[in-house]
């Protein structure tokens, strides 16, 4: 989709971006409309016969896009030389979803010269959540 940050040009986005400042203008309705989708693939993978407790969402830059259950288990990750989304940013957000979900269940990792992008040391934290909360199927 077209994204304003982007010069207008489309790119892989939930949502417009306006602006990085935590002042800048949100695209509210665009972000309504992710979260309904994201509900949606969600509902049709129920329906496919997976079972709602082995659904994990994830994302880059913009996220996942949750907010239902208070019990999830969140694994931000963020570069501390991240030029585009600072690691202030990231910060405030974590502690954002901790006021919305179990802050016990909210773990905030992050990476040592790691610009926006990801790293081998993410990878196998990813790996290492997405084992712990679902293990293999007999």
């Amino acid at each position: 989709m077209p994204v304003t940050l982007n010069m207008n040009m489309a790119m892989p986005s939930w949502f417009d971006i306006v602006g990085l400042s935590p002042d800048s203008q949100e695209d509210e309705p665009g972000i309504k409309q992710a979260a309904e989708n994201v509900k949606a693939l969600i509902e049709q993978e129920v329906k496919n016969g997976i079972p709602s407790h082995r659904i994990i969402l994830g994302g880059f830059s913009q996220g996942p896009i949750s907010g239902v259950n208070r019990d999830i288990s969140i694994l931000q990750c963020h570069g501390d030389c991240d030029p585009l989304v600072p690691l202030m940013f990231g910060s405030l957000t974590v502690e954002k979803l901790k006021t919305l979900v179990n802050p016990a269940n909210v773990t905030f990792k992050t990476y040592e010269g790691m610009m926006h992008s990801s790293c081998q040391q993410e990878m196998m934290d990813i790996k290492q959540f997405i084992d712990k909360l679902l293990p293999p199927v007999d």
